[in-house]
């Protein structure tokens, strides 16, 4: 490979690496209706993937929601999230990717709205925990897009934020990188489309995970 543009690249989990999206939609949809709530809707309960359970439910429902529908929330989340945990695969080539990505030297990191526990799972499940360098959850950081996750990566990773790219699914990944005053790149297959992506100039944008890859390989 030709030198490094990049020392580290953070990369989001669900919707980037894993194809959880619509698994996350059905656990938000079903959950609401069983604490009391409307039924947000396909489109509604995909654009609040990537926040914070508590960011993702003001978001929906408004800043009025009770404490305790929350915490109600969250375990008829968890119930239906879990259900389906251990099935959801990684998009095609990601493994690979990522194998070769820190072979090649990469410092590489995750960075999701997921907490530490369901996270820890989803990297043993995959493989690819002993890629990864360094991890932040939301349950140990502020939700996205406030950039602490992505400061702390690099802080724990010795990366300068012209050396380090975040790669993501939502407008929050992207709007976390800009506030960390890194690089970023879009995928339009997860959570959010294309229109969501554009306003926070992504280096480059991708409707695949084989045609990021390619740009990586060629680019990072």
């Amino acid at each position: 490979m030709k030198s490094k543009q990049f020392d580290l690249i953070i990369f989001d989990w669900d919707g980037t690496l894993a194809n959880s999206t619509q698994l996350i939609v059905n656990a938000i949809r079903a959950a609401s209706l069983e604490v009391g709530l409307p039924d947000p809707g396909q489109e509604a309960a995909s654009s609040i993937i990537g926040l914070g359970l508590r960011e993702a439910l003001v978001s929906l429902f408004g800043q009025d929601i009770p404490y305790e529908q929350i915490q109600q929330m969250a375990a008829r989340y968890n119930f239906h999230y879990n259900i389906g945990e251990n099935n959801i695969p990684l998009f095609d080539g990601v493994l690979e990717s990522i194998q070769t990505l820190d072979a090649n030297g990469f410092k590489l990191a995750v960075a999701t709205g997921k907490g530490r526990n369901g996270l820890n799972r989803a990297l043993q499940n995959s493989g690819l925990g002993k890629h990864f360098g360094a991890t932040r959850c939301v349950d140990e950081c502020y939700s996205k897009p406030h950039p602490q996750m992505i400061l702390e990566l690099m802080d724990e990773l010795d990366a300068k934020p012209e050396r380090t790219l975040m790669v993501g699914d939502t407008s929050f990944d992207l709007q976390m990188a800009s506030n960390a005053n890194v690089a970023s790149l879009g995928v339009s297959y997860g959570a959010h489309p294309l229109s969501n992506l554009l306003p926070h100039k992504p280096l480059a944008h991708f409707d695949a995970f084989s045609k990021l890859n390619q740009w990586l390989v060629m680019n990072a």
